[in-house]
């Protein structure tokens, strides 16, 4: 099942939880905009090629949309609408001011040079500046895409519309970044987990954890459990995987990766098998990389207890029914890999306010919003007797139902 269909599945779940009329359902499952764009932009060789760009607005009836903006080759109005309505009710959950949107290039961005990259994110932002803006849509970096891209999309948006800081976030520091943003989605997953450990009596000290993407989510997180005593035994990336049972050394880790630009040869572990991470023994597991990576082959043999998903959609739905019957907990995306809009939520506020916080008040906010944000889950949970994925969507189902009711667009 791709995400698309597996979002809509949650949602119709949450939607009979829920008990919305049909009318209801059909105007919060619709998109409110989607834009498709030819972007034709000259190689370093002089040589034209065309890429086709996204970007789905799903909803605004708690404000502005906000989504990233990936470059990928598999990018396709299928994923892109998936991940622009999954914002919507992630930003709910979070109960931050926000819609959903996300947005993206069909192209693969090792392949083409700065320069190249610079022009293709600047006609990008040509084609759709009159769509977005700091209370229109909001773009964010996401996967192939980085605080540089969010520059050069700023000043093309900038030589329309004046210079506006607050109309991307994710940007360099030097141009209104926030601190605390690159570490902040790993954050939120240490604040989420020590959250939910904390509902078992729990702590993340003495836990052992296996990390399955060692990207900039995933290797935040690590850094930050191992910081906090947690055991990391097992870590994968593109590149391969690697065990140490007795905890592998983060810090030594982060430094090989970033020389080797992977996991791949670390002398401190053990060499395993990459498709054997799920199977790996661990109390809590991360998958912190593409979605769709636990199925139903691949879930029979999880051990982790918990599984705490800083990935958008890593698990699909027959996985989770396998899960559930093994008893696993399993902490939901759309809360769990909140933290990274959460401080977007913050640069935005510190743009508009023109006041910048220092590091200490950003990660300190984080926390109340996760930890909050938990609390408010679990109360759906209870309130209609089903799973933390269940009580999530619930809760951002609710959320924008009753603003939309409010604003009187059901009909």
């Amino acid at each position: 099942m791709n995400a698309l269909a597996a979002t809509n599945r949650n949602f119709k779940l949450a939607s009979r939880i829920l008990g919305l009329d049909a009318k209801l359902e059909k105007s919060l499952l619709i998109p409110f905009r989607e834009i498709k764009v030819e972007c034709t932009i000259p190689k370093d060789d002089g040589t034209l090629v065309s890429y086709v760009g996204f970007r789905v607005q799903h909803d605004n009836s708690r404000g502005p949309m906000k989504g990233g903006v990936r470059y990928h080759p598999e990018v396709d109005p299928d994923e892109v609408n998936a991940l622009a309505q999954l914002m919507t009710w992630k930003t709910a959950v979070a109960n931050i001011p926000y819609g959903g949107a996300k947005g993206g290039i069909g192209c693969d961005p090792s392949d083409l040079s700065p320069s190249e990259l610079e022009r293709l994110t600047r006609v990008f932002t040509q084609r759709i500046h009159d769509l977005i803006g700091i209370h229109t849509d909001v773009p964010a970096p996401d996967m192939g895409t980085n605080a540089q891209t969010m520059a050069w999309i700023l000043d093309e948006y900038s030589k329309f519309h004046g210079h506006s800081p607050a109309v991307v976030t994710g940007k360099p520091i030097d141009l209104g970044g926030s601190l605390g943003r690159d570490a902040a989605t790993g954050r939120g997953v240490l604040f989420a987990t020590e959250a939910l450990l904390k509902e078992y009596g729990k702590s993340i000290s003495g836990q052992r954890f296996v990390i399955q993407g060692f990207g900039n989510v995933g290797s935040w997180a690590s850094q930050l459990i191992s910081d906090m005593g947690g055991k990391i035994v097992a870590v994968s990336d593109i590149t391969g995987a690697i065990r140490n049972k007795d905890g592998i050394d983060i810090p030594s880790l982060l430094r090989h990766a970033q020389e080797t630009r992977g996991v791949k040869g670390f002398s401190g572990a053990d060499a395993i098998d990459p498709s054997s991470i799920f199977a790996e023994d661990c109390d809590v597991l991360i998958p912190a990389a593409l979605g769709g990576a636990i199925n139903r082959d691949n879930a029979v043999d999880i051990k982790a207890k918990f599984i705490v998903e800083a990935a958008n959609h890593p698990t699909d739905p027959e996985a989770d029914e396998i899960l559930k019957k093994k008893g696993v907990v399993i902490l939901p995306d759309i809360y769990a890999n909140s933290g990274g809009v959460t401080v977007s939520y913050f640069e935005w506020v510190q743009n508009i306010q023109g006041f910048m916080w220092d590091e200490n008040r950003v990660n300190s906010e984080l926390k109340t919003y996760m930890t909050r944000g938990l609390k408010d889950v679990k109360e759906m949970c209870q309130t209609h007797n089903c799973d933390l994925r269940m009580g999530a969507f619930t809760l951002g189902l609710n959320r924008v139902a009753r603003a939309t009711l409010l604003r009187g667009w059901e009909a």
